[in-house]
């Protein structure tokens, strides 16, 4: 099994930035892909983006390119970060760290944090 723990979220003006952490434990060896996935109030949860643990590469979906980033932090790939800068209201979600071999949908990705609320203010 896999723990995946979320820390940074919190309430920050629009055009401002937050950087959320994930550390990893437990059976961390073997892990592919980790991620971030979102979820607004009364709306459907949405991919974020991902970054491969081998090779470093990162894929984003569109209303966040250039404008947040998806980075490791050690040699051991148990940390993920997600810089996120110019924050808009629409950014306003709860933030769920996963882990996994998923891509762009929410199948795929084994391991779940319970999530941190970001809050962008108008």
């Amino acid at each position: 099994q896999v723990q995946l723990v979320e820390s940074g979220g919190g309430l920050v003006q629009a055009g401002g930035s937050l950087r959320l952490s994930c550390v990893a434990s437990g059976r961390t060896f073997g892990l592919i892909r980790m991620g971030w996935f979102r979820q607004a109030p009364g709306k459907e949860r949405e991919f974020v983006g991902f970054i491969n643990l081998s090779g470093g590469t990162t894929y984003y979906r569109d209303s966040v390119k250039g404008r947040f980033t998806i980075s490791r932090d050690n040699a051991e790939n148990t940390t993920v970060n997600l810089q996120m800068n110019s924050l808009r209201p629409e950014d306003t979600a709860i933030y769920y760290c996963v882990a996994g071999r998923g891509g762009v949908t929410a199948r795929g990705y084994d391991y779940w944090g319970p999530g941190t609320q970001v809050t962008v203010s108008s």
